[in-house]
């Protein structure tokens, strides 16, 4: 049986303890789910998600660009969704940037494409 470094789980604060996290969580990838380095890996990755959430922020998406991916994962046509915006020539407008939703779009495209309300009124 191989033996591995002991392996010391504490809070990430610095880019060099990422580094290290990392290695580790690369060395015990494939490890047997409910084995003890599953459970070691699984703590690992929380640590490190913690850690880019804090020092590595994803922006939200801009409004169309989250009705966009939305649609597509959908796999809806501006066709498709056009009831939601009050018409084709409506959906075109909005999704090239010529028309701003109006508050009846947001609610409908909120219930029939599940995005937030927030993320269609950010700017």
């Amino acid at each position: 049986m191989e033996t591995r470094e002991e392996i010391v789980i504490r809070p990430i604060t610095t880019k060099e303890q990422y580094n290290e996290v990392m290695q580790q969580i690369n060395s015990l990838i494939d490890s047997e789910h409910g084995s003890r380095d599953f459970e070691i890996l699984h703590v690992l990755s929380i640590l490190a998600d913690d850690y880019e959430k804090k020092h590595y922020p994803i922006p939200p998406l801009a409004p169309i660009e989250a009705i966009k991916y939305q649609m597509e994962e959908m796999g809806l046509s501006q066709q498709d969704v056009a009831p939601y915006f009050g018409g084709a020539n409506r959906v075109s407008e909005v999704l090239n940037g010529k028309r701003n939703l109006t508050l009846r779009m947001v609610r409908e495209i909120s219930k029939h494409l599940h995005i937030s309300p927030a993320v269609l009124l950010s700017v």
